[in-house]
């Protein structure tokens, strides 16, 4: 690997690829970097590790979507239909909530992030689409979701996915926070959290979501790290009507390569695979060293 810094211009030649850094920036909280390579468009907030990679975008075929836990997150709509409210919390380079906009056209989405400088990037270089009915507000995730439950608002979906590789907002992984979450889900509706299949945060993180949910179900593909906690179910659809979803769901979601079959096939209840001690410590508000856990 060659890398040549020109001006802050970052090039990096490897393999025959050719990557460069277009835009790069300090903000608040992380070092923000937008990183071009051939027909890759990818949002960065360290460009040290791999893991800090955001989000990304095919200029091409910019529907297309780039990450597996992204395609994941849309097993949600196996178990909610045409959803009309929906909360996003981290917004990345918004590509979840481009995607859920050109689903669901009349559906109203709050995106939700603390960084000002990601919103901006995601506007300058995401194609972010913002219309009356999809808006992005710079607040802590949390602080909105209190402020939301004062107001008795509702959602049908809620999406949380405020972590990165390198750090997790421990005050928005404790039993008090997905409490106030709970409280602003409508009825029938879901949560569905972007967190890891590894480390020992795994069974404190499981626990935790069971003691405020009941049983949830975790997405869990052979193709990565990732889970995808699906939390708030008042019970498990028959394997019929998940069937049913798929047929209606396939064709609405290949352009944007969801396979809604394969994920179908990766739903694990709790309710039968219980897979985390049953004296597992619960996360809190006072007890939530997410950090420490998740190496």
């Amino acid at each position: 690997m060659f890398r040549v810094l020109i001006g802050c211009v970052i090039l990096i030649l490897s393999f025959g690829v050719y990557s460069e850094v277009i835009h790069k920036e300090r903000s608040l909280y992380r070092n923000i970097l937008v990183e071009e390579s051939g027909d890759l468009l990818c949002l960065k907030f360290n460009e040290k590790t791999r893991k800090s990679t955001q989000s990304c975008m095919y200029k091409s075929k910019p529907k297309k979507l780039v990450f597996n836990y992204t395609k994941m997150t849309f097993a949600s709509l196996l178990f909610i239909d045409n959803p009309q409210n929906v909360l996003i919390i981290g917004l990345g380079g918004g590509t979840l909530s481009n995607t859920i906009h050109e689903l669901y056209p009349n559906a109203s989405i709050e995106n939700v992030e603390i960084d000002p400088a990601v919103i901006k990037v995601a506007r300058d270089y995401f194609q972010l689409i913002e219309t009356d009915k999809v808006t992005s507000k710079v607040q802590d995730g949390r602080i909105f979701i209190k402020r939301a439950a004062l107001k008795k608002q509702k959602y049908d979906w809620i999406i949380l996915d405020a972590f990165n590789g390198d750090y997790i907002p421990e005050h928005l992984l404790t039993k008090e926070f997905f409490a106030e979450v709970k409280s602003v889900l409508a009825e029938g509706g879901i949560v569905a959290a972007n967190t890891f299949s590894s480390s020992k945060l795994y069974q404190h993180e499981s626990a935790t979501y069971y003691d405020v949910f009941g049983d949830f179900v975790n997405v869990v593909t052979d193709k990565n790290s990732n889970r995808i906690i699906l939390a708030g179910l008042n019970a498990m659809p028959s394997d019929q009507q998940i069937a049913k979803r798929v047929k209606q769901l396939a064709v609405k979601l290949a352009p944007y390569d969801v396979d809604i079959h394969s994920l179908s096939e990766h739903l694990l209840y709790t309710k039968d695979n219980q897979n985390w001690p049953s004296d597992t410590k619960v996360l809190t508000d006072q007890y939530s060293p997410a950090n420490l856990l998740n190496y």
